[in-house]
């Protein structure tokens, strides 16, 4: 008599499996999607806030709000369960963003043209992709690279198309630079330390250091005067911006990129960055009137497209690895 097999049962826990790692996916994906939708918009808000207030003064604001929300239930949530170096992972991250990160970005907007900035912080997910492979031992197959680039050509196109202001000098490429790399350390720190703190406790660490760091250099630029800190503060448009970047683009974005990090992979987390580009030129002409041609919403598919190619690919790679165990 044949010996009785579980081959089908085998089948069933596999497909079990698989249903319900697409739905933990699924869940992931949304928070990836409205995180950067924030984001998107989170340059017509700034735009319109940075007409009433300073850079600095405008980030303070946006940092220390978003550290007071999380503050209320900062108690019972954040608990530093990490000693020593996981700790200071923990401070690094919010070291490489907000702190380093946007500091980079606005001096290099500022000494650079809009074409070089944009094509180089279209660069943060490759570089991150790549990085994750010896720092973090992540496998990238070439279709994952493929469809990155991409989403990456389709934001260099977006580039492209606009009309370039500004102009390009070694600070500004060096500012940059810097942007690229805090990102990137952001993103993989974060993903290295997700199993020792929660994405709360994460964010929250990083509001701190956001609202210290920012308030500092605020009363610089302010001179040490807290009424010119606070001017803007009576502005009623400032407010409704500062609001929404401080609530939507710092606690919800910033908690959702968190919990994401933990669940996907580098290659597969990082792509989601290139909608925030699409988003922002779907906001500014909608809001601001800005031109939208047929060459831009090609563009807009090429991100989409290289987005959807990297999750399938990775999907599909991992159906296959599920099946084989």
């Amino acid at each position: 008599m044949a010996p009785k097999t579980n081959f089908p049962a085998h089948l069933e826990s596999v497909e079990n499996a698989m249903n319900n790692e697409r739905m933990n996916n699924w869940k992931v994906y949304i928070a990836c999607i409205i995180g950067h939708v924030f984001w998107g918009f989170s340059f017509f808000a700034s735009r319109t806030a940075l007409n009433i207030a300073h850079v600095f003064v405008l980030l303070s604001h946006r940092f220390l709000i978003a550290f007071l929300l999380m503050s209320l239930p900062a108690v019972r949530l954040v608990r530093l369960r990490g000693k020593g170096r996981r700790v200071l992972l923990l401070v690094l991250l919010g070291l490489a963003e907000p702190v380093v990160y946007f500091f980079g970005e606005q001096y290099g907007l500022l000494h650079s043209n809009t074409i070089f900035s944009g094509v180089m912080i279209a660069m943060i997910p490759i570089v991150c992709t790549l990085l994750a492979i010896p720092f973090l031992g992540e496998r990238v197959s070439g279709g994952q690279v493929f469809f990155s680039l991409l989403s990456v050509g389709g934001v260099i196109g977006i580039g492209l198309l606009q009309k370039s202001s500004g102009s390009l000098d070694w600070i500004g490429v060096l500012a940059l630079l810097v942007a690229v790399l805090s990102a990137s350390a952001y993103t993989l720190i974060s993903r290295g330390i997700s199993k020792d703190f929660t994405a709360f406790e994460r964010t929250y660490m990083m509001m701190l250091e956001g609202a210290v760091a920012f308030s500092v250099l605020a009363l610089i630029q302010c001179r040490g005067s807290v009424s010119a800190y606070l001017q803007p503060l009576q502005n009623g448009t400032y407010l409704l911006s500062l609001l929404f970047l401080s609530v939507c683009c710092s606690v919800v974005a910033y908690f959702l990129s968190g919990y994401s990090i933990g669940k996907l992979s580098v290659a597969r987390q990082t792509v989601f960055a290139n909608l925030t580009t699409a988003v922002s030129i779907f906001a500014g002409a909608v809001f601001l009137h800005e031109p939208f041609s047929w060459e831009s919403l090609m563009c807009c598919i090429l991100i989409l497209g290289g987005i959807y190619g990297v999750q399938h690919m990775a999907s599909h790679e991992e159906r296959a690895k599920t099946r084989e165990g």
